[in-house]
C-alpha cells in the first residue's frame, strides 16, 4: 500500500521525530500550517494503513512509524524500476547516471559503492 503526497509529507516529518504528539507534528509543518483536523485525518488514514500507530496518555495520543524510511523508499524504488526500467537495476542506473546533473565526484563516489557491495557479494 503507497502514501498519497500529503501522507508522505507527515511519514518524513514522523521519520524525523520518531514519536510525537499532535502539537510536535503540527510543530514541524510550515506556514501556513495545517489544520490540526487535516493532520488527524492524515494520521487516521495512514494508521489504517499499517504505517503508523500511536500510545495513548490520558487524552492525548503519541503517534511513531511502523515502517522504517529505508524501508518504505527501498520498495519505493524497486517499483519505479519495475514500473518503468523493465524490472532491469542497470537500465534504471544507465538512465540515472546519464540524466541526472551528477558531478564527476558524485559518480566516483556511487562507483566506490558499488564497488564495495560487489566486495561484500
Amino acid at each position: 500500500m503507497e502514501l498519497s503526497k500529503t501522507e508522505e509529507q507527515l511519514m518524513q516529518y514522523l521519520w524525523k521525530l520518531e514519536q510525537a504528539f499532535m502539537k510536535d507534528i503540527l510543530e514541524v509543518y510550515p506556514e501556513p500550517k495545517p489544520a490540526t483536523t487535516t493532520v488527524a485525518t492524515l494520521l487516521k488514514r495512514m494508521i489504517g494503513k499499517g504505517f503508523v500507530d500511536y500510545k495513548t496518555y490520558g487524552k492525548s495520543r503519541e503517534y511513531y512509524p511502523l515502517v522504517k524510511k529505508e524501508d518504505y523508499f527501498s520498495k519505493h524504488v524497486n517499483g519505479l524500476i519495475k514500473t518503468f526500467f523493465n524490472d532491469s537495476a542497470s537500465q534504471f542506473a544507465s538512465f540515472f547516471t546519464r540524466k541526472t546533473d551528477l558531478t564527476k565526484k558524485e559518480l566516483e563516489e556511487l562507483k566506490a559503492i558499488i564497488d564495495k557491495e560487489i566486495k561484500n557479494k
